[in-house]
């Protein structure tokens, strides 16, 4: 049954289940698309929730399923594609978040807003 819910995310799912790869694969590709987001800070947000040790496993998996699928190379939608490159990006985010909105606080909100002010040569390395 859960497989029915799943299909096309397999290779997301796969992903987030390597949680280094996604953390340095979110970073490359975030720098290299970040002027063109609308969500980035959601995404950050959500990037740090998903890293905070404090964050229920649950969460986490959520979050990183949402990320991984950010960072695939290969969307439903393609991200070179105006506008709506990253709408398909943008839905699984905000569905992720809308269901773990609890947990991602003002601290993870901040340290978007930080990343984000402080410009995307800096991104990586204050993730560290």
């Amino acid at each position: 049954m859960a497989a029915e819910h799943s299909v096309g995310f397999e290779p997301a799912d796969r992903l987030a289940g390597d949680r280094e790869s996604v953390r340095r694969r979110f970073w490359r590709k975030l720098k290299r698309v970040a002027a063109h987001l609308p969500f980035a800070e959601d995404l950050l947000a959500a990037y740090y929730c998903a890293f905070d040790r404090q964050t229920p496993r649950h969460v986490q998996a959520a979050l990183l399923g949402a990320i991984a699928y950010f960072i695939l190379p290969f969307d439903f939608v393609a991200d070179v594609m105006p506008v709506l490159g990253f709408a398909d990006d943008a839905a699984v985010l905000a569905t992720a978040i809308r269901m773990v909105s609890g947990h991602i606080t003002n601290e993870h909100r901040q340290a978007a807003r930080a990343v984000l002010k402080r410009g995307v040569d800096e991104m990586e390395e204050s993730a560290e």
